[in-house]
């Protein structure tokens, strides 16, 4: 849908935004809001008086407030920021102000809050301008670019100066202009918003419908009228009759990894891969970040695995996922939060990657109960995880399926991702389009909002 634009436009003597309807006035945003107001307001209260609190996790990227928490008024009014009813916020540091944190403060206990230092606040001044369009103008592409540009400070640890927001120049429409931008931009973004749900529920449906295909499919087969026989193991239930039911241990050898000396330069930078769990993003493995050379692997410092062998992550931040990758490319070597397991000849290595993909969720389960924690996977117990093993021809088949089914619903996904991305685009640019008057939604809204 296109929407009009101004009749008649000014040219603003702000370089980045260029002209603007002729009717608004062009100003510094400290001429429109009071900036970090002074805490002294709530001198006359109690000190025991509790009041909304808000560290920077209680602030969302969607304008949200989490308002569970509070605290009386002598334990926050030193050392942190103080704000009240209709006031906005804004996160000034990275990655929070990128990500666009903040809100209008709304439904604060007793009427006033205290929260994260790393918040700055603008309270609207009256006939200037008002808490819901101050909220909207913070949220534009536009105002987060600029301010992303003036960051200062290293790393993490980067803010937006103060000197920003109160420069900050734009041009402010009439007040009852802001109610009407405000009330369209919260109508067009909510229908947008629940766009985006409806595409986020279909990918975890997908995402759902992929592990159960998997699943289903390693442990049951493909043949719904095959004869069945009961596994014994509660969480894999009955398999095909004729698939032999055997320990990992007695189907794959295991390798463990290692780190060359990272003082000796000669190890590194070489031809060999070498694996670690921040490369297992992927399925199948062509690559990897780091290299070693030769004289790495002859030191005894790390150990070259086959093509054809299955990684999982036995440790670290992402061992939930236990995500196991077979290796395509020459022969590789990986480090000490992988093994390497090295399928015999009754098992396919694609085979035996799927069903890990299949059964992990329920095997760490195991572990769990057992009381071994999710930071190391014990492979003495993981290694007794009974494989339902179908001939190799049926194996065959079960990975061609997986293969054919999981494209399917990955091309799906990938669509509905794609469909997310153009629905927050043009969430982003009708935000900055109205807030920068290039176009005209007077008429869009109801007589009372505008």
């Amino acid at each position: 849908m296109s929407f009009p634009r101004y009749p008649e436009y000014k040219d603003s003597g702000v370089e980045w935004l260029g002209e603007v309807p002729a009717a608004w006035n062009v100003k510094r945003l400290r001429f429109a809001a009071q900036l970090n107001p002074s805490k002294s307001e709530v001198a006359g209260e109690s000190r025991d008086t509790e009041v909304s609190f808000l560290p920077m996790e209680a602030v969302g990227d969607d304008g949200t407030l989490n308002l569970e928490r509070s605290r009386p008024i002598a334990a926050v009014e030193s050392g942190y920021t103080y704000f009240r009813e209709g006031d906005v916020t804004v996160a000034k540091i990275t990655p929070c102000f990128e990500n666009g944190k903040g809100a209008v403060m709304r439904g604060l206990l007793g009427g006033f809050g205290f929260g994260t230092t790393e918040l700055t606040v603008a309270r609207p001044r009256e006939g200037q301008t008002s808490s819901e369009y101050l909220h909207w103008m913070f949220s534009s592409s536009p105002f987060r670019a600029l301010g992303e540009a003036s960051m200062y400070g290293a790393g993490g640890q980067k803010r937006v100066p103060d000197d920003f927001f109160r420069d900050f120049a734009i041009a402010f429409p009439p007040p009852a202009e802001q109610t009407a931008i405000a009330a369209f931009l919260d109508r067009e973004t909510a229908k947008i918003d629940a766009l985006v749900a409806e595409q986020e529920t279909l990918i975890a449906l997908l995402k759902e419908k992929r592990q159960a295909v998997i699943s289903h499919a390693v442990t049951k087969g493909l043949n719904p009228d095959a004869p069945m026989k009961p596994s014994g193991i509660e969480w894999l239930g009955d398999v095909p009759a004729h698939w032999r039911l055997t320990p990992l241990k007695y189907l794959t050898a295991f390798r463990s990894g290692g780190t060359p000396s990272k003082a000796n330069e000669s190890f590194w930078d070489g031809d060999i891969p070498w694996a670690s769990a921040k490369d297992m993003k992927l399925e199948v493995l062509d690559d990897t970040e780091d290299h070693i050379t030769d004289a790495a692997v002859q030191s005894g410092g790390a150990d070259l695995l086959p093509i054809g062998s299955v990684l999982v992550v036995v440790r670290g931040m992402i061992l939930a996922r236990i995500f196991p990758v077979t290796v395509t490319s020459s022969a590789i070597a990986i480090n000490q939060d992988l093994k390497a397991l090295l399928p015999g000849k009754t098992l396919g290595p694609d085979f035996l990657a799927w069903y890990l993909r299949g059964t992990a969720a329920e095997s760490l389960t195991r572990l769990d109960e057992a009381g071994h924690g999710t930071k190391a996977l014990r492979m003495d117990a993981w290694s007794s995880l009974t494989v339902a093993v179908p001939p190799l021809k049926e194996q065959l088949d079960v990975v061609r399926f997986i293969e054919s089914e999981t494209k399917r619903l990955d091309v799906l996904n990938s669509e509905a991702e794609h469909a997310i991305t153009l629905l927050k685009e043009r969430r982003s640019a009708l935000i900055s389009a109205a807030v920068t008057g290039q176009i005209d939604v007077r008429g869009l809204v109801p007589a009372e909002a505008a």
